[in-house]
């Protein structure tokens, strides 16, 4: 049985909170693709919704086991990540020209989506026991968590999946700034990402790198490349003060807008909402963050710290990047926007992580 002082922490406004947001998307998702003939896409939004609820049953496992638990098998979930990681490379299933998935029964999984949680836990391990004493970290305490990033990191790259490879480092990032590093140590990994930084280009693809070359002129290929960036400012721009109105939004409902209800759900948001319904949105998204950076600074303990604050910055990278990417601001890179996106995947283990802040928080004051 759970401790009574355990139940009685519990966060019910968080996870009201939660829910309300994953509402907003399968509202959004049912919007996207009412008028659409083919059964498969009408459907989505149920599909949405029993996602949802594998996700709480996630999300109560994660509230239900001490989150320290994590701690003692990180290093098996990690290697269990390493060995499905590399299975997808050479078994998996392909799509528009990735091989990011794997089938087991009836269930399509994207492995990256669970590596990027395992990521986070192995490091918040790394941090937890490895800080040098009496002395602040140098280049030589990052080598062991850059090699475990650059090993996950890679093998997403391979799939190739750049977008969350880009989120595996920028959490390793967070981690580096959030320990006690010597300055003149973050001075020099930073300028060595300055440095090394262009040579990405070269380990591109070559569709990657027109993506990235129509984000700063996307009418080099308006029919290609740069599609799907032009239809998605088009409809942000279109919604206006006020929004079109739910399911009144013409570019998801004659279907310029690719991708809608995945990757440019925002897009189609934003154009049935208008600004003010995407000033809510954004306010939701930031009461989320805010408070699991305050779960994440008042943990018990210093894994609890690094495992909050490295599941509020992967979800935090995903929401800019997304966003910035149906604005143009970023190149189009497949990542989800969190609790909206459909996507079994990116649902379930945004649950379980948010249901590992829950634990941090309800644990806090009774261990």
């Amino acid at each position: 049985m759970m401790d009574r002082r355990l139940i009685s922490n519990f966060n019910v406004w968080y996870l009201l909170l939660i829910l309300v947001i994953a509402g907003i998307g399968v509202i959004t998702i049912h919007s996207a693709n009412h008028t659409r003939m083919e059964a498969f896409f009408r459907g989505l939004y149920l599909k949405q919704i029993y996602w949802i609820l594998i996700g709480l049953v996630t999300l109560f496992v994660a509230v239900a086991v001490d989150y320290r638990v994590w701690s003692r098998y990180a290093w098996a979930i990690y290697a269990a990540m390493v060995l499905a990681l590399a299975y997808v490379l050479f078994f998996g299933s392909v799509a528009s020209g990735a091989q990011r998935w794997i089938q087991i029964g009836p269930l399509t999984l994207q492995v990256s989506e669970f590596a990027k949680y395992a990521l986070i836990i192995i490091l918040a391990k790394y941090f937890e026991e490895a800080k040098p004493q009496g002395h602040k970290y140098g280049l030589k305490d990052l080598v062991v968590p850059f090699l475990l990033t650059a090993l996950l990191g890679g093998l997403i790259a391979l799939q190739p999946d750049l977008g969350t490879a880009l989120i595996v480092f920028f959490i390793f990032f967070v981690f580096v700034v959030a320990s006690e590093i010597e300055f003149k140590t973050l001075l020099r990994l930073g300028a060595s990402i300055l440095i090394l930084a262009p040579l990405t280009w070269f380990l591109m693809k070559d569709y990657q790198k027109q993506r990235v070359m129509t984000l700063f002129n996307p009418e080099l290929d308006p029919l290609g490349a740069g599609y799907h960036t032009i239809q998605s400012k088009i409809a942000v721009g279109s919604g206006g003060f006020w929004g079109k109105g739910l399911y009144a939004g013409t570019q998801s409902r004659l279907n310029f807008l690719p991708e809608k209800h995945t990757d440019f759900i925002f897009s189609v948001y934003a154009e049935e909402m208008g600004f003010l319904g995407v000033m809510l949105l954004l306010t939701l998204f930031l009461v989320l963050v805010l408070k699991g950076l305050n779960i994440a600074y008042r943990a018990a303990d210093r894994f609890g710290v690094f495992l909050g604050l490295g599941i509020v910055a992967g979800i935090s990278f995903h929401v800019i990047f997304n966003i910035g990417m149906t604005v143009g601001l970023f190149p189009v890179t497949g990542l989800p926007l969190p609790l909206m996106s459909y996507g079994g995947s990116s649902l379930v283990t945004t649950f379980f992580a948010l249901g590992l802040l829950l634990n941090i928080e309800m644990r806090r004051n009774v261990l």
